[in-house]
């Protein structure tokens, strides 16, 4: 699709990611509306604020009805607890699968017949290299990203015959405050909203945003032994 004359939701888009590439959008000549829980916390010039928590039905309903005329989906909103899967505290494994899954299928559901009805257009899905990977510390994040990317390609083949592409973005780290405890080299937020951008124009399903992601992609072919080289 041509991002330019295009009308796009970006969730979560009052800082991080979502910010940078409502950015982008913007600049690309989109109309953008800026989903946020607390819509006073957008600060982005050429943005409109509406109020979306993704994890509240009314609220998403309410933003459906009042951002209608949307071609371009961008489900970025989440959250990150550290919770590990057999020690954490499952009401924050909860919420990761409340947020990343349910909460972006709400989103889905609600707005996916409006992009249809306006003559079709893309719904991109912000997932991570460990939706297909896990590491320690990450046990709750990765399932529900895992979930979200199985979710995806679900509503891909749904979706398909309605005129609406539906693209994932998988990305290692990025240097966003939600990676801010993470060492190591991390992709610049502003870097990987361009690609995503090139992405969504070209059509593409899947949008590899760095070294990282392309890694573990080619990595899943091998199994657990090439993935998790460590394990006895």
């Amino acid at each position: 699709m041509k991002i330019a004359g295009s009308t796009a939701l970006v969730t979560g888009a009052n800082r991080g990611f979502g910010r940078h590439l409502a950015a982008e959008l913007v600049a690309r000549g989109a109309t953008v509306w800026a989903g946020a829980r607390n819509p006073d916390t957008v600060d982005l010039p050429g943005v409109t604020p509406v109020r979306l928590d993704i994890t509240d039905p009314a609220s998403v309903a309410a933003a459906a009805e009042r951002a209608g005329d949307v071609t371009l989906l961008v489900n970025n909103a989440g959250v990150s607890t550290g919770a590990d899967l057999l020690d954490g505290d499952l009401a924050q494994i909860r919420l990761e699968l409340e947020t990343h899954y349910l909460g972006t299928l709400s989103v889905v559901r609600a707005f996916a017949p409006r992009i249809a009805a306006n003559g079709g257009g893309t719904i991109l899905n912000v997932l991570s290299a460990l939706s297909w990977f896990t590491i320690p510390g990450v046990g709750a994040y990765g399932a529900a990203k895992a979930a979200e990317w199985s979710m995806t390609n679900a509503l891909r083949l749904e979706l398909a015959g309605r005129g609406v592409r539906v693209a994932g973005l998988h990305v290692g780290y990025m240097d966003t405050e939600m990676a801010a405890a993470v060492p190591g080299p991390k992709a610049h937020p502003a870097d990987v909203a361009r690609l995503a951008a090139d992405g969504i124009e070209s059509g593409s399903y899947e949008i590899l945003a760095d070294d990282v992601a392309r890694r573990v992609q080619a990595g899943l072919s091998g199994g657990v032994a090439a993935l998790y080289p460590a394990l006895p």
